[in-house]
């Protein structure tokens, strides 16, 4: 591949160690016992490096929703019909999805891609249409995707980051929709992690029991016919989806041009591992909303040291979980640059004395 085919492999870019620096210092200062606000304060910090200012800020957020279809639901792996992908798109767009309703409170910008569904809605208002292939194959039989479509949807992901960009966000947050993508992600996963399908296949939309050990089984043929793809760029292609890869070249992308992310449930989890295997740098810039209910979500987040922000047992996707952690980080940055220091406050600081004037006012 040449280096225009191969933008993902492009130097991600470095958080700030000085104005991390100046953010702890900061930290340190401020009216409270140093480390008393626990994960607030690591959040504040480690922001203010990715934006590369002391004073972080999250005011504007952009989410983007991608959604597509997958050959695999033809295995009778997911309890909805896969007409339901087609048709929560003019759900996004009418604002009666989960994620349209919090990107509304949030007052966050709302980008949903069309990636390719068999039963094509055609345009709608407030969609943008990317449309890589009605479906992914049936990856029991074959690849999901051509080296063409996967280089697609990885774009799809990097253009949406530009949007964002262009836009000034401050952090990116992905989300998907696509039945028997959970199938997809738990494949994935699995071939990522060396892990068996038994640990990772969970309910998705809603599968009893049995349901779930079908799912796990037809996860088990696909490994079997792929276990000779020799790259984890293989492994994304034969196994992932086109809104996985998605996500997984936006944040690449974002690391790539400076954008905090802010990472959703299971399948949001798994496209970070499959970008932090396309290209490592990028996993500094990549923070983890939530522990999702879905199954095999801990044993990705074990595996990339990934400390979520929160536990509400939701498995939603759509990037409703990490819609839901913008608040904290917020109010992680609110909290950074709104208290007072011990000197302005007067108050005494810990050795008794008030803290230097001069660390005050920075």
């Amino acid at each position: 591949m040449n280096d225009e085919t191969s933008w993902w492999l492009r130097e991600c870019l470095r958080a700030d160690e000085d104005s991390a620096a100046q953010a702890r210092a900061r930290q340190d200062q401020l009216t409270k016992p140093p480390g008393s606000l626990g994960r607030l304060e690591e959040l504040a910090v480690r922001l203010a490096g990715l934006q590369r200012s002391q004073r972080p800020s999250l005011q504007r957020v952009w989410i983007s929703v991608f959604a597509a279809d997958h050959g695999v639901a033809a295995e009778g792996v997911s309890a909805f019909p896969q007409a339901v992908t087609g048709e929560m798109l003019r759900n996004f767009a009418g604002g009666g999805a989960a994620i349209a309703v919090l990107a509304r409170s949030l007052g966050a910008s709302l980008d949903v891609v069309n990636l390719g569904t068999v039963n094509d809605p055609g345009p709608i208002k407030g969609v943008h249409r990317a449309i890589v292939a009605a479906s992914t194959a049936n990856f029991c039989e074959a690849a999901a995707m051509t080296p063409a479509q996967l280089r697609a949807a990885l774009a799809a992901g990097a253009a949406s980051v530009r949007a964002a960009r262009d836009a000034g966000a401050q952090l990116f947050v992905g989300g998907e929709m696509g039945i028997a993508n959970t199938t997809a992600a738990a494949a994935l996963a699995s071939a990522l992690l060396d892990c068996a399908p038994a640990r990772l296949a969970g309910a998705g939309t809603g599968l009893d029991a049995a349901g779930i050990a079908h799912k796990t089984a037809v996860i088990e043929r696909a490994l079997a016919l792929h276990a000779d793809a020799g790259s984890d760029w293989e492994r994304l292609r034969r196994l992932g989806g086109f809104e996985i890869a998605a996500l997984t070249g936006a944040y690449i992308a974002c690391a790539q041009v400076g954008v905090a992310v802010l990472v959703d449930g299971f399948i949001a989890t798994v496209a970070a591992l499959a970008a932090q295997r396309l290209n490592p740098g990028c996993g500094p810039w990549l923070l983890y909303a939530h522990r999702s209910h879905e199954r095999g979500h801990a044993a990705l987040l074990d595996a990339l040291d990934a400390q979520p922000l929160l536990d509400l047992g939701l498995r939603l996707g759509e990037a409703s979980g990490a819609a839901v952690a913008v608040p904290l980080l917020r109010l992680a940055c609110e909290l950074h640059a709104g208290m007072a220091t011990f000197a302005q406050a007067g108050v005494s600081g810990a050795n008794g004395s008030h803290s230097d004037p001069a660390a005050a006012r920075a």
